[in-house]
């Protein structure tokens, strides 16, 4: 279903053409002025340079070539050149009804479907979530989702850290605390303990202590790097204690994603790609890309155009150890041997920028990919408090991310004090919008950029939030529970259109644009740019009618169209986000 802006430009392009200029000069975009009109085209400013002729001049010209469309109800020049255009209330109508009876409203999906691997979770086993780890889920989860709906194959990977420092530092303290294990005794031969030596929350409290132990005693943190380097090497001993580890650790971090709402495809972790290094190093080896700098293995990126220092990627330490560089280049082979994907985007910290470029860098120069993959990495900011401070517990630690959920939770529980509904059920749908309003208050912030937390604008039922979001979606529901479900309407009637329902038919129809600028750009601030815009436009067009009590039969059936495809649409705009709307509030 080709978009109004499409039909339009097309338009544009043939009057431009017509009057005698290039078809390049009528690109036409929404509005900046949407008091004025709905789309502009300024290609006759820019025209008029190359043709010597005043600009509107030019933008008369090509109004007079489209006099008459009936798909317009303002198409005019205005000094110096500008061409405004809106649709008419008839067309819109014509539009929005045929984007009822499409699959996804008229999206046209990806014309050449790509395989995309998404690397978002990337939180370290043994270690509960905190609330760092919410936007990479949060945002990757979108990302993911959006790129989907548009017809992709994405698959979207946990990728875990279970192979580093973090295990050496584990394993460490574990022997410190109970040598008698028999797992440090390099001699025993049998069959391993089936059961863990340690709880899921005595292991959340060993790593936070023997890191900060580490930073103060060298010694201890050369034991830990020599225990990660024995477990690469294949100890048996730490290996059943890693496998251990894992068991306990996964379970864990499964249950608090599932109550996030993000659903991994693939839970893979750094260890998955242990298989791909040996060949990977040698290969790059025999290719020539590799050198020997103080002792290490590196590969040169630096490019003859880079202004600013490009260390090369160090693939194995001096003493033979491997790192996350290694790790992440071989899981790079490791997915291309599985998907073969035509991009890979890793959502993670933008502090990781430089680090990203070497790998991106490295994976290109040593031909571990197509010369055509795309690697993406989008750097997303921190979540601060009101004083601009990462945010976090009131005592000054660290807050698990299950802890905030909660405490959210609760936030909007309080709020809903008055509703005459049973415990349960307002225990459960509070939770069900605090998600909402965690979710929205983070993916409506551009990836990019810091945001501050604010628990209470974050909840409110007003604004650009989740709940307002869920509260409109909910008055949609509620007014449809009391009108006829049967009703059939196959096109509109050409009756007149009050301003708040012509705002409303504009605002569905944009709603492939948005999808699809939201996929290009991959931005989940999109959607809900758009959802905010959405329910701005029913709520006036809700004020400004008398829905259920309407006596024109012909205007309500219309009405009961245009509430089913705002609801189903704001449905499948908030499920793309990785949220759900509740029946009642």
């Amino acid at each position: 279903m080709n978009k109004i802006i499409s039909t339009i430009a097309e338009k544009m392009s043939a009057a431009f053409v017509a009057a005698g200029y290039e078809e390049r000069f009528a690109a036409v975009t929404v509005s900046n002025r949407p008091d004025l009109c709905q789309y502009q085209c300024n290609g006759a400013m820019a025209a008029a340079k190359q043709y010597k002729k005043a600009p509107i001049m030019i933008a008369n010209e090509v109004v007079a070539g489209l006099a008459g469309d009936p798909m317009f109800s303002l198409c005019e020049a205005v000094a110096p050149g500008f061409i405004n255009i809106s649709v008419s209330a008839q067309y819109l109508a014509e539009y929005v009804f045929a984007m009822k009876d499409e699959e996804k409203f008229g999206l046209e999906l990806a014309k050449k479907p790509q395989t995309v691997v998404v690397d978002y979770g990337g939180a370290n086993v043994a270690k509960p979530l905190h609330v760092g780890h919410l936007r990479p889920a949060v945002i990757g989860e979108a990302v993911k989702r959006i790129l989907r709906y548009t017809g992709n194959n994405v698959i979207g990977d946990a990728h875990f850290g279970d192979w580093g420092t973090p295990i050496g530092l584990i394993i460490t303290e574990i022997r410190r605390r109970q040598p008698e294990l028999v797992y440090f005794d390099p001699d025993y031969t049998g069959e391993y303990p089936k059961e863990p030596p340690f709880t899921v929350s005595e292991l959340e409290e060993i790593y936070p202590f023997a890191s900060g132990y580490s930073k103060e005693h060298e010694d201890y943190r050369e034991d830990a790097r020599r225990a990660i380097l024995e477990l690469q090497n294949g100890r048996r001993g730490y290996y059943a204690l890693w496998e251990h580890i894992m068991t306990v650790s996964m379970m864990d971090l499964k249950k608090n994603y599932e109550s996030l709402g993000v659903n991994f495809d693939l839970w893979k972790k750094e260890s998955d790609a242990q298989p791909y290094i040996p060949d990977m190093i040698q290969e790059m080896k025999d290719k020539g890309y590799t050198r020997i700098s103080e002792g290490a293995l590196v590969v040169d990126v630096k490019e003859e155009t880079d202004t600013k220092e490009m260390p090369p990627c160090m693939i194995l330490k001096s003493d033979g150890a491997t790192l996350y560089n290694t790790t992440d280049l071989a899981t790079i082979v490791e997915r291309r041997k599985l998907f073969d994907p035509d991009r890979i985007i890793y959502v993670v910290d933008k502090r990781q920028s430089l680090y990203f470029e070497q790998i991106f860098r490295c994976a290109k120069k040593t031909e571990l990919v197509r010369p055509e993959t795309e690697f993406v990495h989008i750097g997303f900011g921190t979540m601060t408090d009101k004083g601009g401070k990462p945010f976090k517990t009131r005592d000054g630690g660290v807050m698990r991310l299950e802890e905030l959920v909660g405490n959210i939770a609760d936030e909007v529980y309080n709020k809903m004090a008055d509703r005459d509904m049973p415990e349960e059920e307002r225990r459960s749908i509070a939770k069900t919008i605090g998600l909402a309003a965690l979710k929205y208050g983070d993916l409506s912030n551009q990836s990019t950029k810091d945001y501050i937390f604010d628990m209470e604008r974050f909840t409110s039922f007003e604004g650009n939030t989740g709940p307002y979001i869920l509260y409109t979606m909910v008055r949609i529901k509620s007014i449809l529970s009391k009108l006829p479900g049967d009703v059939e309407v196959s096109a509109p009637s050409g009756r007149d259109y009050g301003e708040e329902e012509k705002n409303l038919l504009l605002t569905l129809s944009r709603f492939a644009d948005s999808v699809e600028k939201a996929a290009a750009e991959l931005s989940p601030m999109k959607i809900c740019q758009y959802i905010y815009d959405l329910a701005n436009c029913f709520n006036g067009f809700y004020h400004a009618n008398k829905i259920l009590s309407e006596s024109d039969e012909t205007k309500k059936s219309e009405w009961i169209v245009l509430l089913k495809l705002t609801l189903a649409i704001l449905n499948d705009c908030i499920s793309m986000l990785a949220f759900e709307a509740p029946d009642r509030m």
